[in-house]
């Protein structure tokens, strides 16, 4: 029927059109002469049929379709292999991000209730000793060794099984595909339901906005991203990096499996091109074979898209979509646009610039509100210039978080037979159609002589010689909020920077007009992010501490 669908059909397309060609490349043993592990190769066409034997031993365990399965594994063949036999089997993967916090990871897995469980051994005794899932998960299947927690191990599912003969699931649409965790950078993440037509719908809409043709050859340094890539018939180069800590990422690592493999897409957080900017900059090496660079998960400061366009080829673009787990991607801007047109007035305190939408969104600004809206009717859309919240409609756009009706609410709208995701992000857009993003609604400080928005106020203090990044956050009750902007330094700055630092963010402040209200400038030594990131500043902990600072 025309309505069968799987993102997996992607991956035996590709096989089909180029089983020879390199899918993954794996780092694997002790280091070489040049520093790097040695890489494992598998073609498109051992990735298929390693897939269809997974899924094959998968079923002789009691997997089946539409059957919600945990899977922990470390980034490699194995997060590779397994993820696509779930797709072909019908299940329903849940994909834990390794940086989740284990307290929250307990209340995600508890609200999954996955019925199987398959991980690596640390993963199971994690499971047994915090209580993960111990409501709902009946079968369990160990990558690699199996101690005293039952169920079977896959090597030796698959000396039961083949992969000859094997058939994928007639997979609808609208089927569930997988639920995806948020990074609960604000708070417990959330499981985005997934159906196979907002996969399919990505690759689409990476494959437009990126130019991404089978051939090339990426560098994804956040594992999920890489998923994508044997969809695309591109060939992905599995850093060797902790990917939970992409900012302390050895730039040298990352350096030399570029040069070696001839990369030409590299994705990465602002943290890591942060740390891998300084470095070739500090040691003149430019990195000719990259043509794109992807940046996403926050907004990339403008100092680090100027440092590392000085690392690339002329001919090298630099993309930094906008979008969410929930409706990637949203927005797109190049590099050049950024530097050339709207850094100034981002640096001036409009916002970041982050695109125009993709054709296939439908984006548009709402008046801010905290409470929940069922229906389009309800809403007040704004004009052009005015700040409100940012919502969006589209192929990507997910409707739904699982097990979560109350998040649901406050973030999905009906329109008509569509659903509108609400992004708790602040923008707004100019006349030629740019979308400028100023912060999360949740972020924003209520003071008493109004709201002031983050991202349009920290990227003027970022300017600063000496300062890294900048905060800024609200001390009180909401309506009545002491606005008080944090600094993290340099690491080279040294302490008799500060008081050059203090006197020029205060000058600063009393030049706009949303900024003359801010009277505090606190001295931070390292600002909490994100684990998946590294990017995304805790400003509901960093106000904790400015209230400590401010009252103690």
């Amino acid at each position: 029927m025309d309505d069968i669908a799987n993102i997996a059909s992607a991956l035996t397309a590709s096989a089909r059109a180029q089983p020879d060609a390199v899918a993954l490349r794996i780092p694997v043993g002790r280091a070489q002469a040049d520093g790097l592990p040695g890489y494992a190769e598998f073609t498109y066409a051992q990735l298929d049929r390693a897939s269809d034997h997974a899924a094959a031993a998968l079923t002789r365990a009691g997997i089946a379709r539409g059957m919600k399965t945990a899977l922990m594994v470390r980034p490699g063949r194995e997060l590779f292999v397994l993820m696509y036999a779930l797709f072909k089997l019908g299940a329903v993967p849940v994909l834990i991000d390794p940086g989740i916090d284990r307290r929250a990871l307990k209340q995600c897995l508890a609200e999954a209730a996955p019925e199987a469980f398959v991980g690596i051994a640390l993963a199971h005794v994690a499971r047994l000793v915090l209580g993960w899932a111990r409501r709902s998960v009946r079968i369990v299947v160990s990558v690699g060794s199996r101690f005293g927690w039952g169920g079977r191990t896959l090597d030796a599912l698959r000396a039961e099984t083949s992969p000859d003969g094997f058939a994928p699931a007639a997979t609808r649409a609208d089927e569930l595909a997988a639920i995806l965790f948020t990074s609960g950078s604000t708070g417990v993440p959330k499981g985005v339901e997934y159906r196979h037509r907002h996969f399919l719908a990505q690759v689409d809409l990476l494959r437009e906005a990126f130019a991404i043709a089978p051939g090339r050859v990426n560098m994804p340094t956040f594992p999920p991203f890489a998923l994508f890539d044997p969809a695309l018939g591109s060939t992905s180069v599995i850093p060797d990096m902790d990917p939970t800590r992409p900012a302390s990422a050895d730039p040298r690592k990352l350096i030399a499996a570029i040069e070696r493999y001839g990369v030409d897409m590299l994705f990465g957080s602002p943290a890591l091109l942060d740390t891998l900017s300084r470095h070739c900059e500090r040691h003149g090496v430019v990195l000719g074979s990259l043509r794109i660079v992807i940046s996403a998960g926050a907004p990339v400061p403008q100092a680090v898209l100027a440092r590392l366009r000085r690392c690339l080829d002329d001919a090298a673009r630099i993309y930094t979509p906008y979008g969410a787990t929930e409706c990637l991607p949203l927005a797109v801007v190049e590099s050049r646009e950024l530097l050339s047109e709207t850094r100034q007035a981002t640096e001036s305190g409009a916002g970041t610039c982050v695109g125009r939408p993709l054709a296939a969104n439908t984006v548009r600004i709402i008046a801010i509100d905290d409470a929940p809206i069922a229906d389009w009717s309800q809403v007040r859309q704004l004009a052009a210039g005015e700040v409100g919240e940012i919502t969006v409609a589209g192929p990507t756009t997910t409707e739904r978080y699982h097990a979560r009706d109350a998040a649901t609410a406050a973030a999905k709208i009906a329109d008509g037979a569509r659903i509108v995701h609400r992004m708790g992000d602040l923008g707004w857009f100019d006349t030629s159609g740019r979308l400028w993003f100023c912060g999360r609604k949740t972020q924003r400080v209520r003071a008493a002589g109004g709201d002031l928005y983050t991202e349009q106020a920290e990227p003027i203090f970022n300017t600063i010689a000496g300062v890294r990044r900048s905060a800024l956050v609200g001390v009180g009750a909401a309506g009545a909020q002491v606005p008080v902007l944090c600094l993290e330094l340099d690491a080279d700055a040294g302490d008799n920077a500060r008081e050059r630092i203090d006197a020029e963010a205060r000058n600063l402040a009393r030049r706009y007009a949303h900024t003359r209200g801010i009277a505090h400038f606190l001295f931070h030594p390292g600002f909490p992010v994100d684990i998946r990131h590294n990017a995304k500043i805790g400003r509901e902990r960093l106000a904790v501490w400015a209230a400590g600072q401010i009252n103690g």
